[in-house]
């Protein structure tokens, strides 16, 4: 039942970052500090959907961060997505991380394509402008972190129901 409460609770946040994101390409620092807050009080109480003790919620966040870390000094990852990374570290560990982070660059690429398509870009205009962002109804560039947490909320609902199917 515990696990339950913290399974809503994750979902919840997650639809809160994906829908900041994708409205308005910010998120705030509360919103993150709620979803590290909660990871490591599930862990710590043992009720984390992904079974993460404290010791894995804490390298899980550690190796998010500094992982994408680089891409937010290069000026390719707007820091926002760096934390929600590390947050998602927290409730999920180290050990999905990876899949996570290509998955989210697999539908962000994804929306990149459409993005373009839709404001009917031309590549050569991209190449002309030297610019890593575009723009589409003034929205700039793609909401990476709606991009990381959309499919692990897909996969994790998924894992529900066929596990209730059983």
């Amino acid at each position: 039942m515990q696990v339950s409460i913290a399974l809503f609770i994750f979902l919840v946040w997650c639809a809160w970052v994906a829908i900041c994101d994708y409205r308005s390409r910010r998120i705030s620092n509360a919103l993150v500090v709620i979803g590290l807050i909660t990871a490591f009080t599930c862990a710590l109480l043992g009720i984390s959907p992904f079974g993460i003790a404290a010791s894995r919620a804490a390298a899980g966040a550690a190796v998010g961060l500094v992982a994408l870390l680089p891409f937010f000094a290069i000026g390719v990852m707007g820091a926002a997505d760096v934390k929600v990374f590390a947050v998602l570290g927290a409730w999920c560990g180290v050990h999905a991380l990876l899949g996570l982070w290509a998955v989210a660059s697999v539908v962000a690429g994804l929306h990149a394509v459409w993005v373009l398509v839709a404001a009917r870009t031309r590549v050569a205009a991209l190449l002309e402008r030297r610019s890593p962002t575009f723009e589409l109804a003034g929205r700039r560039s793609t909401p990476f972190a709606a991009c990381l947490t959309v499919p692990l909320t897909v996969w994790l609902v998924t894992q529900v129901v066929l596990g209730a199917a059983r």
